[in-house]
């Protein structure tokens, strides 16, 4: 009963940085922008995050920091594709690519520092409760977060005129700026906020998730999250769902190494990427099922002239 409910609770942790990292995702392709560059987004959050938090001791400011650094490497990739019409997917990997780079050149000083010690956060009662109590109600906030994030993004897209304008965009924007409405000044703010949300999924990484900086340390989260935004069909409630579906198999490898299971470490370490795979084939087998669901624009370029 303990080892479950430990595993259900460390599942909700991971998939908190997955959640978070593709509800920012969804946002972007709501609007009709493909951004590959996640990885390299939620390293340099996460670089960003840490840093932080060595030099102030406050854990907020450090999702703050990796919100900040999150969101100023997707508005430069939002200029690049929105107004330069650069080639999306291009654009994105280099931005991954960048971010690699980066994080690494700047977090060389920080591989051997420590975090302050974190506070526990508990739930008065609930957290007292059998089974749910160290399952449910003894997580970070921001696993809490993560799942209001879900619930108002799922309220801003279907019942707001915000979000039925943002869907729009993605669906056609030729007919959104017929009607008088700044489509590229739309898609750039989805951008920025999507990218700030990958930042602090990143910051959450280094700041709470594995409190310590070592290059290359989001470790392909950002392309799950990407294909976690398929795999959902572009709906936030499963967004969350499938994050924390791909958070369990995560931390499966761990329960089951921890039990003794003899399993060759190599396989339980591929299996959050070979799920994503399967995933990923089982969808494509229907088609006409993603291509419903899909904003119809998305990866498209737009010119307010053409």
């Amino acid at each position: 009963m303990d080892s479950a409910a430990l595993l259900l609770a460390a599942t909700l942790s991971a998939g908190t940085v997955l959640a978070i990292a593709a509800l920012g995702l969804l946002i972007n392709e709501k609007a009709g922008i493909v951004n590959l560059g996640a990885e390299g987004m939620m390293l340099c959050a996460a670089i960003a995050g840490f840093a932080t938090v060595v030099h102030t001791g406050n854990s907020w400011l450090g999702f703050a920091a990796g919100m900040a650094a999150g969101a100023a490497l997707a508005a430069v990739f939002g200029v690049l594709v929105i107004w330069l019409n650069t080639n999306q997917y291009a654009t994105g990997l280099a931005l991954s690519l960048f971010g690699a780079g980066f994080s690494a050149f700047v977090g060389i000083g920080y591989v051997q520092e420590k975090l302050p010690e974190q506070s526990k956060y508990l739930l008065p009662w609930l957290s007292d409760l059998p089974f749910v109590g160290p399952a449910l109600f003894r997580q970070h906030p921001m696993v809490y977060i993560a799942m209001g994030l879900a619930a108002g993004l799922v309220w801003f897209l279907y019942r707001t005129r915000s979000g039925l304008v943002l869907r729009s965009v993605g669906e056609s924007p030729e007919s959104a700026h017929a009607i008088g409405y700044p489509v590229r000044r739309i898609r750039l703010a989805a951008v920025v906020a999507g990218g700030a949300l990958c930042g602090l999924a990143g910051a959450y990484v280094s700041v709470v998730y594995t409190p310590l900086w070592v290059e290359g340390m989001i470790a392909g989260k950002g392309w799950i999250a990407l294909a976690l935004t398929t795999f959902a069909t572009w709906r936030p409630a499963r967004v969350l769902l499938g994050a924390y579906l791909f958070g369990g198999v995560t931390m499966l490898q761990f329960h089951l190494q921890g039990r003794g299971v003899d399993v060759p470490p190599q396989f339980l370490s591929m299996l959050p990427y070979l799920a994503t795979i399967v995933v990923l084939v089982l969808i494509s087998r229907k088609p006409r099922w993603i291509r419903l669901n899909m904003p119809t624009s998305i990866g498209k370029p737009f010119s307010p002239g053409s």
